[in-house]
């Protein structure tokens, strides 16, 4: 059993959507927020712009308070107002809120028509910082319809026109929450770093701002970062210290703040991370620490009416009651957690479904083989449950059928699994029958033999009495070899029940240790599947990317190509006719003069065909990759260095994406060599055999150390090793000082790309 499948699985992927609206979640706060938002948009001047700027908070308070008709008509009259305004921000605002509105109540249709509308009023204001909410509504939304890269780019365009915006009192809070959405992505992404650098600028900015919900809200995300990146790499023992840290002050700026952070529903959340960190990766020393933080999480829990925080609390509590060796109290906090998540309105089915596995696992352990199957039943009905609501949602996620068919051959595997110990159950069952079958023959045998045992007493007494005093002595004897005899023959058929009994023990045992072993396998099996699965998704992404950048370079490089040529290459030429007419009504001494600017024209026109060549090679497209690449040797040599390219068994079967890459590499390496190796002789050698491409450039220059690489050096071979893996390809750097560089870069035949 793991408490972190049941604390963290089913919480922490939800939090940080969570932490935007939770503040709306309990009656009692939620309508003294509405009543004070209520009172102050009264009291303001209608038609205002105070009036405008506080109708999009208590429009937000009424919707969270489930009063969603109340907010539409304030809404719409409100709308009406903000239209007649000369700026037209106040109008953005509202259509902004109510498109986030209709999405959280599942109106797509409408949310995308209000965000239409948001944009095109925002694109009549001047003001920066309404430019920059409607982008981080429009990334918000994106998050929600699962396009993350999309809310990205909203997201940090948001924040670019908030760095532009003048200081206002909502500026800051909306460049945290902007901070917050962006903590997620990137944590959902495992991109640290950047989940690092956001999670700490949403701190700073709470610290700015003194507020202590704000500060409590940014030391959970940022504990919660670092316990990310500690389950992420446990060898990290300070990233575990950071997270315990962090979450320690958050807790203390609550308990230290009670009044200002009414809501505890956030404390739970601490409480239980911070409880679970403690039992899965501390000594046992801090069991005690996780029990009393479990503690406060559950009252908190049942406090604030969270009954999954109240449940994950009570998961945490069992995890501790079986390190302890007290099942029977893990067993009752486990009950105590389903009763929990039962009283919400729309229960986890995922918690529901660790609590069963659980209590499954416990009355396992105990030998209660019926209350074990009883619970692993409700695990497989809640799995169903929870398998058949994906079902329906298989449109809205990317990759829906391959869960489904994941999804599938687990409830097939836990099928087999049920079958197996339904299977035992009945073994055990026709083995117990057939020992109570035992019992009665043995107890009738034991009852004919004393019936017989009495015949013979009777007939040795009518014997007796036949013959008379003289057969008395005899007949003992006889009675007392019998009784001997009964009992060697009982002692054997016991002796033979026994062993009977061990036998069956035995293969019993034997069938329930290869019972765990395929179960074992089976979950090792789905792990490896689960981690592949990542490994491509991560590989998918990088491809993306670099075939966005380099696309997006070989794009400039034409554009730039087509200017020199088309633009400054015509401005030399009709600058060169005008001085070449000029020159013949000039007198013989200023013709020279006129004559030397020819000159330098002419270079500079070659110099500017050499460069655009460079930036968009015209024989590459039309010859191929060979004919460019001797052509480029071939200009690039001069009196002071030789450039020689070789091509061996190539076939001229290279795709053009792939001839364009390695003429890029070529160019790179050349250039690096010319520029920082002060090389004299160049070799360009390619060479195609059966599977792979070889690319190899040497040169005799002054080499460099490539564990000291910097500068102008590392973006260039970035470049190179970022061509190099659009290719699949390897990239080999030999390098010595004063001896010369030789870079060799193989990759294999048919490599698909995707740019051109």
């Amino acid at each position: 059993m793991s408490s972190r499948k049941l604390v963290i699985g089913a919480i922490h992927r939800i939090v940080l959507i969570l932490l935007s609206v939770c503040y709306f979640q309990f009656p009692g706060k939620a309508q003294e927020i509405v009543d004070k938002l209520k009172s102050q948009y009264n009291q303001s001047a209608p038609n205002s712009a105070e009036r405008l700027t506080l109708a999009g908070k208590y429009i937000t308070a009424l919707f969270f308070n489930k009063q969603e008709l109340k907010a539409a008509q304030i809404l719409k009259v409100n709308i009406q107002t903000a239209l007649q305004q000369e700026d037209s921000k106040y109008a953005a605002n509202l259509y902004a809120i109510d498109a986030m509105n209709n999405r959280i109540a599942e109106k797509l249709k409408e949310s995308a028509n209000s965000l239409l509308k948001a944009k095109e009023h925002a694109n009549k204001s001047k003001d920066l910082e309404i430019k920059g909410y409607i982008q981080y509504c429009e990334g918000w939304l994106n998050v929600r319809n699962n396009k993350e890269g999309e809310a990205v780019r909203n997201f940090l365009q948001a924040i670019k026109s908030y760095e532009k915006s003048p200081p206002s009192p909502t500026l800051i809070a909306r460049k945290s929450s902007t901070y917050k959405e962006l903590t997620s992505i990137y944590a959902n992404w495992k991109e640290y770093k950047l989940q690092e650098k956001y999670s700490l600028l949403a701190l700073n900015l709470a610290i700015a701002q003194e507020d202590p919900k704000a500060i409590f809200d940014a030391y959970m995300l940022v504990g919660y970062m670092y316990e990310q990146q500690y389950f992420a790499d446990t060898s990290k023992q300070n990233l575990r210290d950071l997270a315990e840290n962090y979450y320690l002050k958050a807790i203390y700026t609550y308990q230290k703040n009670k009044a200002e952070i009414p809501f505890a529903s956030n404390l739970s959340f601490v409480a239980n991370n911070l409880a679970s960190l403690y039992l899965s990766s501390f000594p046992e020393s801090y069991l005690e620490k996780a029990m009393d933080f479990a503690e406060l999480a559950k009252e908190q829990g049942l406090a604030s009416e969270q009954s999954s925080h109240v449940a994950s609390a009570y998961g945490i509590m069992a995890e501790i009651a079986v390190k302890r060796g007290n099942p029977k109290q893990a067993k009752g906090y486990l009950l105590s957690a389903l009763a929990e998540i039962t009283k919400s309105s729309v229960p986890n089915q995922n918690i529901i479904l660790s609590i069963y596995e659980s209590l499954s696992e416990i009355a396992e352990t105990e030998n209660n083989l019926h209350e074990a199957i009883k619970y692993h039943k409700a695990y497989m009905e809640t799995f169903k449950s929870i398998f058949n609501q994906e079902q329906l949602d298989l449109g809205k996620r990317l990759e829906a059928q391959f869960d489904k068919e994941r999804q599938q051959q687990q409830l097939l595997t836990m099928q087999l699994e049920a079958d197996k110990k339904e299977q035992q159950l009945s073994l055990m069952h026709s083995i117990s029958k057939q020992q109570q079958q035992a019992y009665e023959n043995l107890k009738l045998l034991e009852e004919n033999q004393r019936k017989k045992l009495e015949l013979t007493q009777l007939e040795s007494i009518k014997r007796a009495q036949e013959l008379k005093l003289s057969r008395l002595e005899t007949l003992s004897r006889s009675q007392d070899i019998l009784t001997y005899k009964n009992e060697i023959s009982y002692k054997e058929k016991i002796n033979k029940y026994y062993s009977a009994l061990i036998i069956v023990f035995i293969l019993v045992v034997i069938l329930l240790l290869y019972a765990y072993k395929q179960r074992s396998k089976t979950l090792q099996q789905n792990n490896e599947l689960y981690r592949l699965s990542l490994d491509q998704e991560r590989q998918h992404v990088k491809i993306a990317t670099l075939t966005a950048m380099l696309d997006g370079q070989e794009k400039e490089r034409g554009r730039i190509a087509r200017d020199l040529h088309d633009g400054l290459g015509g401005l030399l030429s009709s600058t060169k006719i005008s001085l070449s007419q000029v020159n013949a009504e000039v007198s013989p001494s200023q013709r020279d003069a006129i004559q030397k600017s020819l000159n330098q024209l002419d270079v500079a026109v070659e110099e500017l065909r050499r460069v655009a060549h460079n930036l968009m090679p015209d024989l590459l497209n039309r010859y191929g990759l060979q004919e460019a690449l001797q052509d480029y040797a071939i200009r690039m040599s001069n009196e002071n260095l030789s450039v020689i390219s070789q091509f061996l068994y190539y076939q001229g079967k290279l795709e053009k994406d792939q001839q364009l890459l390695v003429y890029r590499i070529t160019q790179e390496l050349v250039n690096n060599a010319i520029k920082h190796a002060s090389a004299k002789q160049i070799l360009i050698q390619f060479v195609e055999d059966d599977t792979h491409y070889s690319l190899t450039v040497e040169d005799d220059g002054t080499g460099f150390d490539v564990k000291n690489v910097s500068g102008n050096n590392a973006a260039g071979l970035y470049n190179i090793q970022n061509r190099v893996d659009f290719l699949k390809g390897t990239c080999k750097i030999d390098s010595q000082l004063q001896e010369g560089t030789t870079v060799e870069i193989i990759f294999p035949k048919h490599t698909e790309t995707t740019f051109s």
